[in-house]
Order: structure tokens, then sequence, then C-alpha cells
């Protein structure tokens, strides 16, 4: 029996407790081998840094592309990650939505709602989790593409929708339990993916799900961590675990825990959970994840000076 390590984001832990069956099941009929898979979830940037640190991963399966980029500086991932697997790496997709207590008492409609006095905000922290930094440049993205946008209005907005914040949570799950469960926030903001979960695990009649004029489209990279495979001698388990993510029963699975499948026949299957929303990309709006990072997310960047004045 030969075991691998799954390290991933925080709020996946639906998505590969329902996959893992089925690779391994998948994996048995094809080799003969019984393989066993072990999960370690927490917000995206802890967790690669866990990884750099010595935390033997045979993959990451993450929501942002400079947390595997991360990686690969430091020699653990190939360079050319993203090249390795088709669409980007990104086996699936999602977006930036609102949830909101049932009936919508304040009436969101779109990202300019958030911003307003006497809203109450509840996201992870967008430095350090892939949920809190796709929504705060699905936010700065909104606010650059309206009339008039420009950098100075986008960080003007951004910075009184984190006014509205009181406090962050450290992972995606943390802030679904905190709106859900002690009832902190007028409106969490995170995956489309997560709001049927919620609903999964805590019913669905407390709570709506409104989705903005137009959001960020969310990738969810993964890659073999090769100085790790090497040394395990898991390659060819950790290689199929994640080429099985494109397969159409990976696909099924990403689909019926809502995330956009890329397999187009599986997407059109599942076309009723999707409505249809207006996105963009990160490439289109910041240039790329690189430079998104560095002007917004590194020390001294966009975030830490609204941060400071909030």
């Amino acid at each position: 029996q030969t075991t691998i390590l799954n390290v991933s984001y925080d709020v996946a832990r639906d998505v590969f407790k329902d996959y893992n069956p089925r690779f391994v099941a998948a994996w048995k009929a094809k080799s003969g081998e019984t393989v066993e898979v072990k999960q370690s979830h927490g917000g995206s940037s802890k967790q690669v840094r866990a990884v750099a640190d010595g935390l033997e991963a045979d993959v990451v399966t993450m929501n942002q592309p400079t947390d595997v980029s991360f990686l690969a500086d430091k020699g653990l991932v190939a360079k050319d990650w993203n090249k390795k697997f088709a669409n980007n790496a990104s086996p699936y997709t999602s977006t930036m939505v609102f949830i909101v207590r049932k009936g919508n008492p304040k009436g969101f409609k779109d990202w300019s709602d958030l911003a307003k006095p006497g809203v109450t905000i509840t996201i992870p922290h967008p430095k350090n989790t892939g949920n809190g930094r796709n929504t705060y440049l699905a936010a700065w993205g909104w606010a650059l593409r309206q009339p008039g946008g420009n950098e100075k209005t986008a960080a003007a907005f951004v910075g009184s929708l984190l006014k509205n914040a009181p406090a962050f949570a450290p992972g995606g799950r943390d802030a679904t339990t905190n709106f859900i469960q002690r009832g902190q926030g007028d409106v969490l903001l995170t995956f489309e993916s997560e709001a049927e979960l919620i609903s999964r695990e805590f019913g669905k009649g407390g709570f709506d799900v409104v989705y903005p004029s137009q959001s960020v489209l969310t990738e969810f990279p993964v890659a073999v961590v090769d100085k790790v495979v090497d040394k395990r001698g898991t390659r060819k388990q950790a290689q199929a675990y994640l080429e099985y993510l494109w397969s159409k029963d990976g696909q099924e699975n990403a689909a019926q825990n809502y995330l956009r499948p890329v397999d187009a026949e599986v997407l059109k299957k599942y076309a009723s959970q999707f409505p249809p929303i207006k996105t963009f990309t990160v490439e289109e709006v910041f240039g790329s994840w690189e430079k998104a990072f560095s002007t917004h997310f590194k020390d001294g960047g966009s975030f830490d000076q609204i941060f400071a004045a909030k």
C-alpha cells in the first residue's frame, strides 16, 4: 500500500472527501495497487509555507497560482508547473459570490452595496488566504471596470469595503463558521462552490446567494511536489491522482461539489446549478497573478496601506 499526502486549501475538504474514494477505486482497478490518500487543509498561503518548511506533500491543490509559484521558486515543484496539466493546471473554476441572510434583508445586489455604512462583511484574511485574496481582487477589479474607474477609485472603494470587516477569519471555513454558526456579519464573501456546501452542512433555510454584476474567475491550480515524490518514490501515484481530476469521474465530482468543470459536456449536464455571471480574469485586470500579488499583497503593498488607514 502506498500513501500520498494532498496539501490543500481550507474549504476544499468536502471536494476531496468525495474525490479520494473515486480515485482510490479507479487506481485499484487500473493498477491493482491500493493507495491511501491523506489530506491537510488550512489557509492556502500557510499551507504552502508548511510545505516549503518540510511538510511532505506529494501533491498540492490550491486556490491561487501564486501559492504554487511560491513552491516553484523554492525548487519544490517544476518551474513550468502550469504547463504540466491542461487548463493552466486548473481542473475546475469558480467565482466569488455573496452569502446573505435569508430574504436578503439589507438588499445586497452588487459590490457597491458592501461598502455602505452600517454593513458588516465576513471574509478570511486577504493576505493569507486564497479566498480572501480572490475577494479583494474581485472587488478591486469591479471598481476598476466601473465608468471612470481607475486605481485611485478602486483603492478608495476597497478601503471602504474593508472598513466594514471588523475582523478577518484565518481561513475560509472559519469565515463560514463565523457567519453561519456565530451569526457574525450581514454578508459572507466566498466561492460560489462554498454556498452549496454550506447548505449541505447547515441546511438551505438560513441564507440566500447573491450573484454580483461581475466577479473574478477563480482557478484552482494543482501540482506534483517533485522533490517529495522523487524522495518517496510516489511520482506515479501522485501524477495519476492529479490527472484523474480531469477524467469524466473527476469532473463529475467537481460539478457535484459546485465547482465549474472544465469539461464542456459535464458543465452542460450541470448547467442549471451554475447561473451565468460575467467574470474577468486576474490576468485581464492586473496583468498577471505575480503582478497582482506584488502590487497588493506583498509587505507594504496596497492591502497593507489600506489596512493601516482602516
